[in-house]
């Protein structure tokens, strides 16, 4: 709970985790990913996210990005909708 508020109430999350970048997405921040690839690529074309490579300075062009609100508004990506659990139960249910 308190990593979420964290997240939530930052101006950028900057990270080299696949994971964070799905609550970065659905919660509307920024996310500068120190990678070269995702497991979660509708976090980049849909979402906040954006691949920055490994090299760190690549960071500072995208705090200036960010600072200068040119950082992508993103949407949340179909079916994030936080129901998951009631369609597996529908589909289980209608076996």
């Amino acid at each position: 709970m308190e990593f979420n508020y964290l997240v939530k109430h930052s101006k950028a999350v900057i990270t080299d985790s696949g994971g964070i970048t799905e609550e970065t997405t659905v919660m509307g921040i920024p996310c500068m990913t120190l990678r070269n690839n995702t497991e979660r690529p509708e976090t980049i074309t849909i979402g906040t996210n954006e691949l920055l490579g490994t090299d760190p300075k690549a960071i500072a062009p995208a705090m200036k990005k960010l600072i200068a609100g040119q950082w992508k508004q993103g949407n949340i990506p179909a079916l994030w909708d936080g129901k998951a659990a009631e369609r597996i139960v529908e589909a289980l249910v209608n076996l």
